[in-house]
């Protein structure tokens, strides 16, 4: 199960002119095939980021990895936010990608005054549907 889901729906709660920043860990695995968009003016809507070279990625190649430091995925989701804004200001919402992303979801909220989705939120849409 994969956030990327939620993405068609998305695209249609927004204004035509509305983008989605979609956040990965690495972007350049985040391709054309996984984003499961057939529409050309839909995936134009689509911009997508990645926190590659920052710290919580760093960490991540290390072996063993250390511990998870939830101020450096902070600060790299914050940072690709603001890069990607400052390119698109048309981004009106935010879906993280990346399952470890949940735990800074409050702040990034909180800081890029935008709604923001992860797998926890499809999660909960499909528990709350079997309930």
């Amino acid at each position: 199960m994969s956030s990327l889901l939620l993405l068609p729906t998305l695209l249609r709660q927004l204004p035509a002119r509305a983008k989605i920043a979609v956040l990965t860990y690495d972007s350049k695995f985040c391709g054309e095939d996984l984003l499961g968009i057939d529409d050309p003016a839909d995936r134009a809507r689509v911009v997508i980021g990645g926190i590659e070279g920052g710290k919580f990625w760093h960490d991540e190649l290390k072996r063993p990895a250390p511990p998870i430091d939830v101020a450096a995925i902070e600060t790299d989701v914050s940072a690709c936010v603001t890069r990607l804004r400052a390119a698109h200001p048309e981004i009106a919402t935010i879906l993280f990608e990346c399952a470890a992303f949940p735990m800074v979801a409050s702040a990034i909220r909180r800081i890029a005054q935008l709604p923001v989705y992860d797998i926890t939120d499809l999660c909960r849409l499909t528990m709350a549907s079997t309930a």
